[in-house]
């Protein structure tokens, strides 16, 4: 690869393995990898205390959306704005974060829309990874210990749950492979084989 800096994206359906691609990722290519470390970096940027991040996500876990989508524009509200600690700024904290990085540095990011906060950057390669629910079910019950309707039951929320907060920052569906660059079935390929299948990709698109 020619390109000296680049961003990839990872979005993931529950139990796809995409966390896991995106960790063997980094340590292929030798650059950070952020995921709940986002949070704690937005909170350090804005001076608001990480646990009002954290209840936001847990919000997203529980579904409580309002109907009305709040298609992410980039504004940032100032310390003495009543919605300061708003959701929809702590979302954009998180999003400033974000772009910040991708400024700066390669890297790895997983989840929280960043396809979309960082899709008008030529150096950023987003990459969608899922599987056939079978699968996801027996990746998530190693790593959740549940089973039977229990295990159906997280899995189906959590992926609702992601699927309406992308639909709800960026008007968009989460699982249209349209919003990416590349979407890799991981049961098909293998952890492996998805992280070889992104280097080729990469070797192609920052050549």
């Amino acid at each position: 690869m020619s390109r000296d800096k680049y961003v990839i994206t990872i979005a993931r359906q529950y139990g796809s393995g995409g966390r896991t691609i995106g960790q063997m990722l980094s340590e292929k290519l030798q650059i950070p990898y952020y995921d709940r470390d986002l949070i704690r970096l937005a909170s350090d940027d804005s001076g608001i205390n990480e646990a009002m991040f954290e209840k936001a996500d847990e919000k997203v876990k529980g579904g409580l959306f309002h109907p009305a989508e709040k298609i992410y524009q980039g504004e940032l509200l100032p310390p003495e704005s009543r919605e300061f600690t708003s959701d929809d700024n702590l979302f954009n904290y998180q999003a400033k974060i974000i772009r910040d990085l991708a400024e700066k540095e390669s890297c790895i990011i997983i989840g929280r829309c960043a396809d979309y906060i960082l899709r008008d950057r030529d150096d950023v390669l987003s990459v969608f990874v899922h599987a056939p629910r079978d699968y996801c079910l027996m990746q998530a019950e190693i790593k959740l210990h549940i089973s039977g309707k229990e295990l159906e039951k997280r899995v189906t929320d959590i992926d609702r749950y992601r699927a309406d907060y992308y639909k709800y920052h960026t008007g968009r569906e989460w699982t249209d492979a349209r919003n990416y660059d590349l979407c890799l079935n991981s049961s098909k390929l293998g952890f492996d084989r998805c992280v070889e299948e992104i280097c080729a990709y990469m070797k192609v698109r920052f050549s």
